[in-house]
């Protein structure tokens, strides 16, 4: 990936999969995988026995990584939208495709 389309922090929308229609932010960004985890979605059950670290033990729900094609920007009307690269100022920002909002503030 030559540049991140969506990075940390990022508001987005699931495309596709068992969240589809869900919004969440972008916690963790993993570019040379290509995957992004995003908050409340694509959670991953681990049963888990009871140790000394953790005597209570049972279900432990966490966030599973989800490949960065499934998710898309959303706009303000809570929409799904492409992202583009412009050069304004000497400085490569990144543009809402359908809104043209500027994204990097």
């Amino acid at each position: 990936m030559a540049s991140a389309r969506i990075k940390k922090g990022d508001k987005v929308i699931v495309l596709s999969g068992k969240d589809k229609g869900k919004t969440g932010e972008v916690t963790m960004s993993m570019p040379k995988d290509g995957k992004v985890v995003v908050s409340g979605v694509n959670i991953a059950v681990r049963h888990t026995k009871p140790t000394q670290g953790d005597p209570q033990g049972g279900l432990k729900r966490s966030e599973a990584p989800m490949h960065v094609s499934k998710v898309a920007h959303v706009t303000a009307d809570g929409k799904a939208t492409r992202v583009r690269f412009e050069t304004k100022d000497g400085k490569k920002v990144r543009i809402a495709v359908k809104t043209g909002d500027q994204i990097d503030v």
